[in-house]
């Protein structure tokens, strides 16, 4: 399992770390149980071109005896992308500013892979712009207008939810995209329908389920 926690470092700042990154230490997403630190792992991150291998530590809960994966927002769970980048393709594409092959140059990647991101969020639209709006609402917002076109309306509920979660504390340092990662641990891009869900404190919102987690696979390089 993997636990995505809300973190503002830059890549190269997360890097320069090392093993010694200061991580949160969530409740166990299984049982709630306290958990403490249990090795970890490097797996890799491209940003701007370039791919950087980065340690992920893990945690482990004492009463279920399970380990959970503590990933920073930057990464998209199973992309090797960091999440800015995925971003920012789906709002060039999605706005009508470039086309995919553009993007995909500036952004240093295959054109299928910006291809491949624009397809799942375009699928994922709907619901993502549902339970944004709501979770925009619930965070004291009138709801997103709607254009009919789903990606778009997705996009506007990204960014009012981010909008009121700037007012609260930490959340504005996150940048949008890595404010949706922590949202949405790989549903983002996946084809899971579950919808968004976010935690201030312990107040949960749309839908009440523990904190973004979800099973991490390997990067897979799309």
């Amino acid at each position: 399992m993997a636990i995505v926690w809300p973190c503002p470092l830059s890549v190269d700042a997360y890097v320069g770390a090392g093993r010694e990154i200061e991580v949160p230490r969530p409740a166990c997403p299984d049982c709630s149980g306290s958990m403490t630190k249990w090795s970890g792992y490097s797996r890799f991150v491209r940003e701007a071109g370039r791919c950087r291998a980065i340690f992920v530590p893990r945690a482990r809960c004492a009463p279920c005896a399970k380990t959970h994966a503590l990933l920073p927002a930057f990464v998209v769970v199973g992309r090797l992308d960091v999440a800015a980048s995925i971003g920012s393709a789906i709002e060039e594409v999605t706005g009508h500013r470039s086309g995919v092959r553009p993007v995909a140059r500036t952004l240093g990647v295959p054109h299928t892979t910006a291809r491949g991101w624009l397809r799942r969020f375009s699928a994922r639209a709907r619901e993502l712009a549902v339970a944004f709006a709501a979770l925009s609402v619930e965070l004291g917002a009138v709801a997103p207008a709607t254009t009919g076109a789903s990606d778009v309306d997705a996009l506007f509920a990204l960014r009012s939810a981010f909008e009121q979660a700037s007012g609260l504390p930490g959340w504005l340092a996150l940048g949008l995209w890595r404010f949706a990662s922590a949202i949405c641990g790989r549903r983002l891009l996946s084809t899971n329908t579950d919808s968004p869900y976010l935690v201030f404190g312990r107040r949960r919102f749309m839908p009440p389920v523990p904190f973004a987690t979800d099973e991490e696979s390997e990067p897979d390089g799309t």
